[in-house]
């Protein structure tokens, strides 16, 4: 066996070991309390162009155990039937009053505080929409334990349609583990913030941080947002939604993937702690290692070495399809070829890094932002 296989299957192994290190749990909220006396709940969905999503949220919050909520709809510019689709489900309707089009969620969602009602505040993107009719009680159960202080986020499961969509397996696996709270460590290191999609918080704590008016300027509102309620020494929970919350990702085609993660990650990837940041690269480079190294021997057609490296890059395999089922239902096969999952990652993360430092803007829901 050659030096720089060994070197090569060393190195693989050792990533694997990193990985395990990196993204131990994901924690969900389970045990909803069926005595628990919940105050009112204003549930505030942002949307922009969410004619065709935004029915199967609103669905299943009828279907809901709780019901003691009221549901704003706050229609952002869209140029589509958002608001004729909101309206037909009986919740209440405004419209993001600001002169720029398509002012973004931020302001959005600070729109629609100013006419909530509940003592809670439930934040929730158009296209989520929840598993079960217990999902809801369970999240407000997790928030109540916890001293009803703060801010829980759920990232929800990332549920698909089309192949395209698998390509997102790694993005979603980096997403999570870059918020730096679900290593073997736990809450040792400090959150990057919060996940967007649905944020739970109390209207005094909200106020308190600033809320979305003081972040609205940023790209990446979740993170922003996390780290208001930080900066007042509010604790901020990070969950995922698997079996509770779930979402579709840019199921407008793959121009739409692109251009969601683009807009994502040379940004978010700044709120990453450092040492969590050197393992997801360690992991990410373990992929191409593994690759690599079971070339090297099978070109050399040495046995020891084929099975050595063909069960590092298997090994590879399993523990990317295992991480990648925590955070969506991406199909097993395709991680047989993981080498293209991490490849593509790696190129819309160089993508994102041009478009953020070079031109200083991304392009998201046919708008340009300016970074």
């Amino acid at each position: 066996m050659s030096v720089s296989i060994m070197i090569n299957i060393i190195l693989g192994f050792v990533a694997i070991i990193f990985g395990v290190i990196m993204f131990w749990s994901l924690p969900v909220p389970a045990n909803q309390n069926k005595n628990a006396n919940f105050p009112f709940l204003t549930i505030i969905i942002p949307a922009r162009n969410e004619a065709e999503r935004i029915s199967s949220l609103l669905s299943s919050l009828q279907e809901q155990n709780f019901q003691s909520f009221e549901v704003l709809v706050v229609d952002d510019h869209s140029i589509d039937n958002t608001a004729s689709v909101a309206k037909a489900f009986g919740v209440k309707l405004l419209h993001n009053e600001t002169e720029e089009d398509g002012a973004g969620k931020s302001r959005a969602c600070w729109h629609g505080v100013q006419h909530a009602k509940g003592k809670w505040l439930l934040f929730l993107d158009a296209d989520t929409q929840f598993y079960n009719p217990d999902s809801l009680e369970g999240i407000l159960t997790f928030y109540q334990r916890k001293g009803a202080r703060g801010i829980v986020s759920l990232q929800p499961f990332h549920s698909m349609q089309h192949m395209y969509e698998n390509l997102s397996a790694i993005f979603n696996i980096i997403v999570i583990v870059g918020m730096n709270i679900f290593t073997i460590w736990g809450r040792q290191f400090k959150t990057a913030g919060s996940f967007g999609p649905c944020i739970l918080c109390n209207r005094d704590d909200y106020y308190l941080s600033g809320g979305h008016k003081k972040i609205k300027e940023a790209l990446m509102d979740d993170l922003a947002l996390g780290q208001a309620f930080l900066d007042k020494k509010l604790p901020v929970y990070c969950m995922g939604g698997k079996e509770v919350i779930s979402f579709r990702m840019y199921p407008e085609g793959f121009k739409s993937l692109v251009e969601g993660w683009c807009k994502s990650f040379a940004v978010g990837s700044k709120s990453t702690q450092p040492v969590i940041m050197l393992m997801i690269i360690i992991w990410i480079s373990g992929s191409f290692i593994s690759t690599g190294a079971l070339i090297s021997a099978i070109a050399a057609m040495e046995a020891l070495p084929i099975m050595l490296t063909g069960l590092l890059y298997l090994l590879y395999m399993v523990q990317t399809l295992l991480f990648a089922k925590r955070c969506g239902d991406f199909r097993w096969f395709i991680f047989f070829f993981h080498p293209i999952l991490f490849l593509f990652f790696t190129g819309i993360y160089i993508y994102s890094l041009f478009r953020v430092y070079v031109l200083h803007s991304v392009k998201w829901k046919d708008r340009k932002i300016d970074v």
